[in-house]
């Protein structure tokens, strides 16, 4: 100790007038506490030895008496206050000797990270891991009765099954047991890695087949004890998706004069292997928990179940324009003989099922008949098309393609106000006394806050990191779920003739599912949780036809909290995947739902998931928390590095070829200034803020919604601002007014949310010679398709010709459509934002629809050799920077762009 050393004591500069050096002395008592590890007890970690009597009273003071036991006492470590006084003591005495006893190397295991696993358990005879009910007992199910008093359904349980469940938990066995021998005053350190091998094996298979017994016996489990302080840190790269360049070409033959490129052919190679069975992914899950004490030691059980087939799915994650549709049509034709030979009525029918955006059916429709005319393609664009197609005709169609929203789907031939297509699945499954719940307006869960390219995991306090949501939304959304897969079940049951008409899609079995635009189903930020509550309030200020709503629809018809493939609303017999241009892998969370999704995969992390609180009751949110797994550095660390490595096998990225040489795009920024009249309206817009720190400048990240600030209407007020009406209206007449463009078309895109379409039409019609056109929320989905084709197709009549010039879209359009042909000027009418200020904005997911939107134009197929992107900036009186100019920056980020995209060097 330096403070002993008597030339230690003076300081060179420093004079300490009181100052007088002494001999100093430091006594340590002796200590008789001795550490041992039994070799021929493989349960015992240590045993403490050498305690004085004041010792094991200190340590068993809070256990003695409640024991019943005469000499060995159980001490409490994990449980309440008394508990952490027990910890406290055991800290004291013996941590410092046990982490000398593992320093002499002494300890039976190795706590380096690299350190070997131990095999532990695998399924044999009637031991099955994963499944002892003294570890992981079963949760008592769950029913819904009515309560008339408060005119809702709530859940309901078993007499006393909740109180059950609960006192099975606090007693099942915990993986490290102290046990103090009073008479022998000797404290023993149990370590049964059994424990945490069940519970790693449970989450991995729970709720994944109809017999959890089954996958079981496909389960082995490892363990080792670890040093938290030696564990190396997450790896915190963004995650990539590569190309397909080193696999071989798959040829498949399409309609002449058309061949697919080669890099086309090679992603149709690698589909064709997930398909066949080809491509294996090693599924794992792992349980951390902590030894007690402060030693830092934590026993990890890695359960990996070895699937006796490969992956069932994948994400084909080509650029847009890159012909993932055309692939698609590949991948269809490659079999498809053998896919008519499987078809088998009443249920199993031979096609494809393509869910979709509804405004692509009719442009997917086109595409088969140009690569492939002699497919047989149906489109169910609604219920009423639904019914007059035949249990027949679905089961020998090669195609069948349907709006992914399809719950929320009318009856036009009724001219219905609401959704009836869950009323038509009850009825149709021999259920006519239940009344079909609305889809829920908002959802039970937002998703998971994270700073970009960091993660940032949840605490007890806050388990989810900021995603939160309302239990009556949980419960709204709960049992909504649970009406249409009891009615999907029961549906199942029956037996239709060939004949019957109106067989709903989730009764059929599918050769495969290949669902278009994935993306646009599975993001649920804070931003499009708000958005949906305004869409709820002002229905005729509807953000178009694909709004958070209808991805909530899509959400239902894919089943995606459902991790059995085959309890799931719409199955598949080979594979299922989907397409995105911009697959938003930002963080892990969206990578594993993207893999449970697809075909099912499981990525270490999944039991936890956040999106699975989204239908979650009060009591299982509380037993949520209460079981939350730890998720140590070297599980944060295997989280990440399982899902690249999902990435690498079951996704690909190819960028477009050859085909877009020489078409190049031209990013043009519209700079207008407004007036001081416009300038008094922006700055008194900005409600709940005080007037003093008002100011052009403001951020969207200075607006906090849990201090009453609105940052809608400040959004507003920037969207219909008339100097940028005037910009558009100026930007469409003079691209109008240029030699050879009088015919052109032109799209514009806007925000609906904050009714900045509603803003753009009324500046555009108002124009003589103008107008537009655009999607209303009253047309029907083929209604839409229609007007979508004006603007995929030349003019040839006189009616064509006559047509507005410019097409108007919601940036909830914005993803799917080829617009190439016939348009190569775009508008970005506002940049984009969804948020309600604060930390709620997401720049990955805003990056990657602009992207999409303006990928409408720019994109294979396009005979112009230049694409031009127009953005409108508006600018204070004295061109001072303002909300549009901080948006555009924060959107067109470099890094920010590569994360929406994912795509590898």
């Amino acid at each position: 100790c330096d403070a002993l050393k008597p030339k230690l004591h003076k300081v060179k500069g420093v004079k300490l007038s009181k100052w007088a050096s002494s001999a100093l002395t430091c006594s340590i008592p002796k200590s008789n506490i001795r550490v041992n590890s039994p070799a021929n007890d493989l349960l015992t970690l240590a045993e403490v030895a050498g305690l004085t009597e004041l010792d094991v009273s200190l340590l068993g003071r809070n256990d003695m008496a409640a024991s019943n036991a005469t000499y060995v006492v159980s001490l409490n470590v994990t449980r309440g206050q008394q508990a952490q006084q027990t910890v406290r003591v055991f800290n004291s005495l013996c941590i410092t000797p046990i982490l000398q006893h593992a320093a002499r190397k002494k300890l039976r295991y190795d706590l380096g990270p690299e350190a070997d696993w131990i095999d532990c358990l695998s399924s044999a005879g009637d031991n099955l891991v994963g499944c002892d009910e003294t570890i992981v007992p079963t949760r008592p199910a769950e029913a819904w009765s009515y309560d008339a008093e408060r005119e809702e359904w709530i859940r309901s349980f078993g007499p006393g099954a909740s109180r059950e469940y609960y006192t099975a938990l606090k007693s099942s066995p915990s993986t490290f047991e102290m046990l103090l021998d009073i008479k022998g005053k000797k404290l023993t350190i149990k370590c049964d890695p059994r424990v945490a091998a069940h519970r790693a094996a449970f989450s991995l298979i729970e709720g994944r087949a109809d017999n959890r017994a089954d996958l079981s016996r496909e389960v082995s489990v490892q363990y080792r004890l670890s040093d938290a302080a030696r564990q190396t840190d997450p790896v915190l790269d963004p995650f990539h998706v590569s190309n397909c360049e080193s696999l071989e070409a798959t040829s498949v033959r399409v309609e002449e004069p058309f061949e697919l490129y080669d890099r086309q052919k090679k992603v149709v190679t690698k589909m064709a292997q997930i398909e066949d069975g080809n491509t294996k992914f090693e599924e794992i899950e792992m349980f951390d928990e902590p030894m007690p004490g402060s030693s830092g030691w934590s026993l990890v059980a890695k359960a990996t179940c070895t699937r006796r087939t490969g992956i069932r799915g994948g994400v084909i994650a080509d650029a847009i324009g890159a012909g993932k549709t055309v692939i698609s049509i590949a991948l269809i034709l490659r079999k498809i003989e053998a896919s008519r030979a499987a078809r088998k009525l009443p249920m199993q029918s031979s096609a494809t099922l393509i869910p979709m955006p509804p405004g692509l059916l009719d442009q997917w429709k086109g595409e088969i008949k140009r690569f492939a005319p002699h497919l047989k393609t149906i489109c169910v664009y609604d219920l009423l098309a639904l019914k007059k197609l035949s249990v027949k005709e679905i089961c020998h169609a090669d195609v069948v393609l349907v709006p992914i929203d399809i719950l929320e789907a009318r009856d036009e031939s009724k001219k219905a106000s609401k959704p009836e297509y869950l009323q038509h699945v009850l009825k149709m499954a021999g259920d006519r006394s239940t009344t079909a719940p609305k889809l829920p307006n908002s959802a039970g869960q937002t998703e998971v806050s994270e700073a970009k390219g960091v993660w940032i995991p949840g605490t007890s306090q806050d388990p989810y990191a900021g995603g939160k949501g309302k239990q009556v939304n949980r419960n709204e959304s709960a049992y909504y779920t649970y009406v249409y897969n009891t009615a999907i079940k029961q549906l199942r049951k029956r037996t239709f003739k060939p004949t019957d008409k109106g067989v709903p899609l989730e009764y059929f079995s599918w050769h495969r599912i290949i669902v278009d635009e994935i993306h646009e189903s599975l993001c649920t930020t804070k931003g499009e949780i708000k958005a949906a509550a305004r869409e709820a309030a002002a229905e005729d200020d509807a953000a178009g036809f694909f709004k958070e709503k209808n991805r909530r629809a899509g959400r239902e018809l894919l089943g995606i909290t459902e991790k059995n493939i085959n309890n799931r609303p719409l199955r598949f017999r080979s594979a299922m995947f989907g397409l995105t241009g911009t697959p938003l892998l930002d963080n892990c969370d969206r990578v594993i739902e993207l893999a449970n999704l697809m075909g099912g995969s499981y990525i270490i992390g999944l039991s936890s998931h956040w999106r699975k609180l989204e239908r979650e009751s009060m009591r299982d949110i509380f037993l949520h928390n209460y079981l939350e797994p730890r998720q140590s550095r070297e599980v944060r660390r295997n989280v990440y590095s399982y899902c690249q490595k999902y990435l690498d096998t079951a996704c690909c990225r190819n960028k477009t070829g050859e085909e877009m040489a020489g078409i190049s795009l031209v990013t043009q920024k519209h700079t207008v200034c407004m007036n001081d009249e416009e300038k008094k309206a922006y700055l008194g817009s900005m409600s709940g803020i005080p007037v003093a720190e008002r100011s052009l400048a403001i951020k969207p990240e200075e607006f906090d919604v849990d201090a009453g600030h609105d940052i809608s209407k400040f959004l507003r007020q920037n969207a219909k601002l008339p100097c940028r009406g005037k910009a558009l209206v100026d930007i469409c007449k003079n691209i109008l007014s240029q030699k050879g463009c009088e015919r052109t078309k032109i799209v514009v895109f806007a925000d609906g949310r904050i009714g900045a379409q509603v803003a753009a039409r009324e500046y555009l019609c108002a124009e003589p010679g103008l107008g537009c056109t655009w999607l209303d929320a009253s047309d029907s989905v083929e209604e839409k398709n229609k007007k979508i084709s004006y603007y995929q197709t030349a003019d040839v009549t006189d009616e064509d010709r006559a047509r507005p010039r410019v097409l108007l879209l919601n940036f909830e359009h914005a993803a799917g459509l080829n617009l190439q042909t016939e348009c190569n000027h775009l508008i970005l009418f506002t940049p984009l934002y969804v948020g309600q200020g604060g930390t709620t904005g997401d720049a990955v997911t805003d990056a990657s629809t602009e992207l999409q939107a303006i990928g409408r134009v720019h994109r294979p197929g396009q005979p112009k050799t230049q694409v031009n992107v127009f953005r409108i900036e508006v600018c204070g009186p004295g061109d001072e920077e303002c909300l549009d100019g901080q948006l555009i920056r924060r959107n067109t980020d470099e890094e920010t762009v590569s994360m929406a995209t994912n795509a590898a060097d």
